[in-house]
């Protein structure tokens, strides 16, 4: 019964969704702010919704399928007051590159499995950690992730007739250049002209986004260039896909242990990436709004959301800032504004999704373009690119593995590159030095200072300061400093009063040198060691093996100490 309670307890304190607290002071002026923000989220979500179903390589219901079921989800059971899920740019690369390798049916496997992984992080409360994940990383992979997007692009937006677009980046540049013949002019007046929409549309209306006003203006311009000029060479939604404008019945994949294993690289990328993207604009409304959101949860609710999606069809999902933003420009203050955002889009998908049909390819080409752009953070890249060389080998190593292979490869490797370098400038920070002849006593020391200014070192005696942590690197640097110093002494005091801890490659290393040294016929006196590293010490047994009276509490203890040894 007492393990049940603190098991409740513990679940109620990492799953604690933001909708219950949210809504206990709920009245109806708070209800009317999030109702006009879901409708508007709601309505920008539509065509990014399609465009990314698209670009991911699904049909574009799937997509709004996503954003109704995720997006519902992640308000109701997220972490965040504000937060607006669904497909995002992000998850285009890697989704293409899962249904090319293993079909749609391996995309619904490793989406549920990315759903179980997030729900096991946020358990573990490992939220807060997914915040430490290296900015260069960050920004490396967002980057080639955006360059990524805009490369599949370009043969929609320039209306090009290619039998096959090669899957390879570089090659697939080359196979635009070699079919620059091939654009069709109408398409890529339509495609140019959505860009240029979008980028001055919030010059002159802050509320109704440049996506939905591109779409609406241009799909009108295509259809009169269709209906009245006799232009056919413009492609269109309906010309690509067959569109069902009914929501899928929930089904479970079939699911065997080998399709698992062969899906876990795929699915621990996709909650990674969920994880971070999540995270990350859920810390940038808390900014906006003045909240805090509660991490774990918000992977929980993420995690539900990928189960929940590809139930019905849908593909991964996770925070999307843009829209977050949207939601909370225009009043959203509560979940409930998410929640209304999803209806929203149902009941488009369910009476107006016929009408998407006549939406041009170069024109939702267009919409991507933007979005690429806005994910480039080409500001940032450039800012990080003044910073010291490790932070820019991480930065490019992560962003040319994102485009030229994939981001799985990327982010493990960025990772693995960025874990060695932390461990470098780790190992950088720990300092030893020998101390010749006398030691200055108005130093901020480990010893009883009297009336004297220095501290005679004697005859046979050597001493060495360890300025850090004692770990991994400190050891091999000690052994380099003794071997290029060292004349045989007949004490070492090693001075540990700056050490804060030491870790067990440390006391490897320690161990190795107070053996050597006493086959060699020195003794090793340790100064100055601070009560937490002293009990480490005794529990590895080095009071036994250099004894307790040569573990001293102070510098001057520990000369005395010597110059009795060396008598």
């Amino acid at each position: 019964m007492g393990k049940t309670l603190i098991f409740e307890d513990y679940i109620q304190k990492v799953f604690r969704p933001k909708i219950i607290s949210a809504v206990k002071n709920y009245d109806r002026k708070t209800f009317m702010a999030d109702l006009m923000a879901g409708i508007i989220v709601g309505i920008v979500a539509l065509p990014l919704a399609i465009a990314f179903g698209i670009a991911s390589g699904v049909s574009p219901e799937k997509g709004i399928v996503t954003a109704i079921v995720a997006g519902f989800v992640i308000s109701a059971f997220g972490g965040s007051r504000v937060q607006i899920g669904g497909p995002t740019g992000a998850f285009i690369v890697i989704i293409a590159g899962i249904i090319e390798q293993y079909g749609m049916q391996g995309l619904t496997v490793a989406t549920l499995m990315a759903g179980v992984f997030l729900i096991l992080l946020g358990i573990l409360k490992l939220g807060t950690i997914i915040k430490y994940i290296p900015y260069p990383i960050i920004v490396g992979f967002t980057s080639g992730i955006a360059v990524t997007i805009f490369t599949t692009q370009i043969k929609d937006l320039l209306g090009m007739t290619m039998s096959t677009v090669p899957s390879d980046f570089i090659e697939k540049w080359i196979a635009y250049f070699q079919n620059l013949g091939n654009i069709d002019p109408w398409s890529a007046v339509l495609g140019l002209t959505s860009v240029a929409i979008i980028a001055i549309a919030p010059r002159f209306s802050k509320k109704v986004p440049g996506s939905l006003i591109a779409i609406i203006l241009v799909t009108i311009v295509a259809l009169l260039l269709k209906n009245y000029a006799g232009v056919t060479t413009i492609e269109t939604i309906g010309d690509r896909f067959s569109i069902e404008a009914t929501l899928p019945q929930a089904t479970v994949p079939v699911l065997s242990w080998e399709v698992i294993k062969s899906l876990v690289g795929p699915a621990m990328t996709i909650a990674v990436l969920g994880a971070i993207e999540s995270l990350l604009s859920a810390t940038v409304a808390d900014g906006v709004i003045g909240d805090h959101h509660r991490s774990n949860t918000e992977l929980i609710g993420q995690g539900l959301a990928n189960i929940a999606s590809p139930l019905f069809g849908g593909i991964p999902a996770t925070g999307a800032i843009a829209r977050t933003m949207t939601n909370i420009n225009n009043g959203g203050r509560t979940p409930i504004s998410g929640i209304i955002h999803a209806v929203v889009l149902l009941l488009i998908f369910l009476f107006l999704m016929p009408l998407a049909q006549y939406i041009p390819m170069a024109c939702l080409a267009g919409v991507l373009v933007v979005v690429a752009y806005g994910m480039s953070g080409w500001r940032s890249f450039v800012a990080l690119m003044r910073n010291p060389k490790s932070d820019i080998t991480v930065l490019v190593l992560t962003f040319l593995l994102t485009i030229i292979f994939d981001l799985t490869i990327a982010i493990e490797v960025g990772l693995l590159c960025a874990c060695l370098l932390f461990m470098r400038r780790m190992a950088e920070t720990t300092d030893v030095r020998a101390i010749y002849d006398e030691i200055d006593l108005n130093e901020d020391a480990d010893m009883q200072k009297g009336n004297l200014e220095h501290l005679t070192i004697p005859q046979d005696v050597e001493v060495y300061e360890i300025n850090g942590p004692y770990f991994f690197g400190a050891g091999n640097r000690f052994e380099d400093i003794m071997a290029r110093y060292s004349n045989r002494p007949k004490v070492r005091i090693i001075r540990m009063r700056k050490v804060p801890f030491i870790d067990s490659t440390g006391l490897h290393n320690l161990e190795n040198l107070c053996l050597m040294s006493q086959r060699e016929g020195i003794t090793i006196v340790l100064s100055g060691v601070v009560p937490k590293v002293e009990q480490v010490l005794k529990n590895n047994g080095f009071n036994k093996l250099l004894g307790e009276e040569n573990i001293c509490n102070h510098i001057d203890l520990a000369l005395a100490r010597a110059r009795e040894i060396v008598k």
